[in-house]
């Protein structure tokens, strides 16, 4: 891999993770709702768990979608099921009593498993690994797609999660709180767009 495709997918992995998606929306609303340190194994869960689907999706696993096309649609509808499900656990998640924890963050391994239906993801990973890794290289150039996205992946996730913490500050009474969940479920509910009408 040439300095200048290196570089391109540095950028690439950078501006995909940073930017709003499901992942991003729902760390802002965990940092919110449980703080950053409760968050950071549904951080390390994202960059580790998409890292191991661009390695997996650079050694074949992404050409099912062109050997079997209904395979496309059943991660759209799986993908498009659960992403609801969530949106609804955030909106109605209720603020905690006084002395009370406020529900539980996801883990490291809901984190991760939340990656092979999380459409967003899904892109990323095909896109990298077609426009990047070399296709002389075996395992190498998937290996080094997946270890670029995994060191740029965590940084970006974490400003999400900290910027949610931020807002936590100033979530102090209840019914902001609840407006605030129910936002974060519809923006959730919108990064479903690009996958039905993208």
């Amino acid at each position: 891999m040439t300095f200048d495709i290196l570089l391109a997918l540095i950028l690439f992995a950078l501006v995909s993770s940073i930017t709003p998606g499901p992942n991003n929306v729902m760390l802002m609303a965990s940092g919110a709702n449980f703080g950053f340190r409760r968050t950071v194994p549904h951080m390390l869960g994202i960059s580790l768990g998409h890292a191991l689907m661009v390695l997996l999706v650079g050694l074949g696993l992404g050409q099912i979608f062109g050997l079997y096309p209904p395979a496309r649609l059943t991660l759209q509808v799986l993908s498009t099921a659960y992403l609801l499900w969530l949106a609804w656990k955030i909106a109605n998640a209720a603020p905690p009593r006084k002395g009370e924890e406020a529900g539980r963050p996801f883990t490291f391994l809901q984190a991760a498993a939340f990656q092979w239906v999380n459409p967003k993801a899904w892109y990323m990973a095909i896109y990298a690994i077609t426009n990047y890794a070399p296709a002389d290289a075996g395992l190498l150039g998937p290996a080094l797609v997946a270890a670029v996205f995994a060191a740029t992946n965590l940084p970006s996730v974490s400003v999400w999660a900290a910027i949610g913490t931020q807002v936590k500050r100033l979530l102090t009474r209840p019914a902001l709180l609840r407006a605030f969940n129910w936002t974060m479920a519809v923006l959730l509910v919108l990064t479903l767009w690009p996958v039905w009408f993208g």
